[in-house]
């Protein structure tokens, strides 16, 4: 596979809505339960609209729930409630329509967008963003606890906003013409204070400035000394790690703002973000963290059972003296108890989570940044992998030298920064299989096991990111033969090192790409390569039966290019014959056009290049 692009990463389309439909006309418990909470949202009382929205909110993270609500038009119901007159129900109104949009899908966005969800979802950034720093608006008392509602509120709005963006095209355009921008810039200026509120904003400013060249004009100078000023803040936690790093992936974004001259300090400030996000050692933090939240549960148990020992003593002692005013119940606890200064809950797990997004995200963003040009979306559908790599490999070739361009397809500066910051080899210590120990952790505790998923994608967002590397670097960039055939060896032991072969399709398409780049770059270089024909064949025999077309298109091309090799070499016709017999075979039984195509090109490539040599010979 060519390239990639960040689209490739988003979320899946929703599955087919069917499970929640009742037959007979009869209503099932989800047409009852959405029935009777969207009757409750009409309630003159305040607190049982905000009830009916936390309710609504809650089932809405079911997706077999969702087209209950939808048939009753939730979106219609929901979307006047972001302007009530309560900040409770807003609060929760938007936090039900986030759900909806982040679990629904491109269909239930879609539907959102018709149901004229920008109107009211528009007038409550716009206002909340006018009265943010309003008095008025200072943090209330909720349970006991400070909450300032505007910036929760605007908090929920930013994601349900970045959702609808990321799925919707006209979503996009009523950004552009309404000027959301400059609200949700606003929000941005609260990083110091609201790290969370923050990382969310620039979750929304990354997707609305993607392929969105209408918006470039409202960059002013203003706007970018805002990003700036971010992507400068020294803090060092996961969570400002992160917000740095999608804060650099939107000044990629709207490179083509940035003068000329400047562009290259500018790029280098982004990779020298990402060397700072991928130096940092997962594993090692997944393990940290841990401890470190085994040790603050640890210190609130004895907190408590000294807080509930004091509650004792003076309960006797009001007991004595009736006139004495007993303490009420949500009193914040005393200033001498030191669990007050310790993390919120679960906070270790949330800077974990953070600097895995973090990670991935750079990743990301480094593998569109080695894309000097994308296709549209129709020609990308149709580009087989084939395809792609040799567009990449012929967009990226320079006549004058003959050699590839350089990473990022940019300066000599832009690639100095490249290597300065060590981007390649940070880029191939994440393709390694996760620290053992960290994911034992995972496994034995349930909030943490989604992190195994998260480490999962870090090291495929890596090998995709590998192979972007290899397709427009050059040899010397890379380090040379020698750190090819080191590269060969380690996706070789990625591959073959556990006694069956990797059967997961993700990680499976990531590493068959990288090593169809790497051996088509060593191939063209006549750099030996490392894999015997016994395991060439292995993988190809096991990866010709996944599911995934891609990954059988690069085994299949995998083949062809070592058979391509061989065919150079003496005494070696019976490795050819079984390599020309498996190719024969998939090209004739093959249901795809595209994996039959490639196997026949592969056979072609082998043969011919046999065919000269012996032509030659003769």
């Amino acid at each position: 596979m060519g390239k990639s692009r960040a689209r490739r990463f988003r979320r899946a389309p929703p599955a087919p809505a069917g499970p929640a439909q009742q037959r007979g006309g009869e209503r099932g418990p989800e047409e009852e339960a959405a029935a009777e909470l969207l009757e409750k949202l009409q309630h003159p009382s305040a607190e049982v609209r905000e009830y009916a929205c936390a309710s609504i909110s809650k089932l809405l993270q079911q997706k077999h729930v969702i087209p209950a609500f939808v048939q009753r038009d939730v979106v219609r119901c929901l979307g006047p409630l972001l302007m009530d007159h309560s900040l409770g129900v807003r609060e929760t109104a938007a936090g039900a329509l986030r759900n909806l949009s982040a679990c629904g899908g491109f269909d239930v966005c879609d539907d959102m967008v018709t149901s004229d969800i920008m109107t009211p979802l528009v007038a409550l950034l716009k206002e909340c963003s006018t009265g943010l720093d309003a008095n008025q608006l200072s943090p209330q008392k909720c349970r006991g606890m400070n909450k300032n509602y505007i910036e929760d509120i605007a908090n929920e709005a930013i994601n349900l906003l970045w959702n609808i963006c990321e799925c919707n095209n006209t979503a996009l355009y009523i950004f552009n013409k309404e000027g959301c921008l400059e609200a949700v810039l606003h929000y941005m200026k609260k990083f110091a204070t609201n790290v969370d509120l923050a990382i969310s904003v620039a979750n929304c400013l990354q997707a609305v400035t993607e392929d969105n060249p209408d918006l470039l004009s409202s960059f002013n100078a203003s706007a970018q000394q805002i990003l700036e000023t971010v992507m400068l803040c020294p803090e060092s936690t996961m969570k400002h790690i992160l917000l740095r790093t999608l804060i650099a992936g939107t000044i990629w974004n709207i490179k083509d703002t940035i003068p000329p001259g400047s562009l290259g300090s500018t790029v280098n400030a982004i990779l020298k973000i990402f060397s700072e996000s991928l130096a940092i050692d997962a594993g090692e933090t997944i393990i940290r963290m841990n401890e470190a939240e085994k040790n603050r549960l640890k210190l609130d148990v004895e907190a408590e059972t000294e807080e509930n020992m004091s509650d004792t003593t003076e309960n006797c002692v009001l007991s004595e003296d009736d006139n004495m005013e007993e303490i009420p119940k949500g009193q914040p606890r005393r200033e001498n108890d030191v669990s007050d200064l310790l993390p919120s809950d679960k906070w270790e797990l949330k800077e974990v989570t953070a600097l895995l997004t973090a990670q991935q995200t750079a990743l990301e963003i480094i593998v569109n940044m080695c894309c000097s040009e994308d296709p549209s979306d129709d020609e990308w559908e149709e580009l087989s992998s084939s395809d792609e790599s040799d567009l990449f490999m012929e967009n990226s070739y320079n006549e004058g030298s003959g050699l590839l361009l350089s990473p990022l397809c940019l300066s000599d500066e832009v690639n100095s920064a490249f290597l300065n910051n060590l981007i390649p080899k940070k880029i191939l210590e994440k393709t390694a299989f996760p620290n053992t120990v960290a994911l034992d952790i995972c496994m034995h505790n349930p909030s943490w096991k989604p992190l195994i998923k998260k480490l999962n994608a870090v090291q495929c967002r890596a090998l995709t990111c590998l192979q972007s590397v290899l397709l427009v670097s050059d040899v010397d960039c890379l380090g040379g033969a020698s750190a090819l055939q080191s590269l060969a060896q380690h996706l070789s032991q990625l591959i073959f090192s556990k006694k069956e072969l990797p059967t997961d399709t993700e990680f499976l398409e990531a590493v068959t790409s990288a090593l169809r780049a790497l051996l088509q770059t060593m191939a063209s270089k006549n750099i030996s390569q490392c894999m015997t024909p016994e395991q060439l064949l292995a993988l190809c025999e096991a990866g010709i039966q996944s599911s995934n077309a891609s990954v059988r298109v690069n085994v299949v091309s995998i083949l062809g290019i070592s058979g391509s090799v061989l065919a150079k070499g003496q005494d070696t016709a019976e490795t050819l014959k079984m390599i020309g017999k498996f190719l024969l075979e998939v090209a004739m039984k093959e249901s795809s056009l595209v994996v039959a195509g490639e196997a026949l090109d592969a056979l072609f490539d082998v043969f011919a290049d046999d065919a000269k040599r012996r032509k030659r010979t003769i």
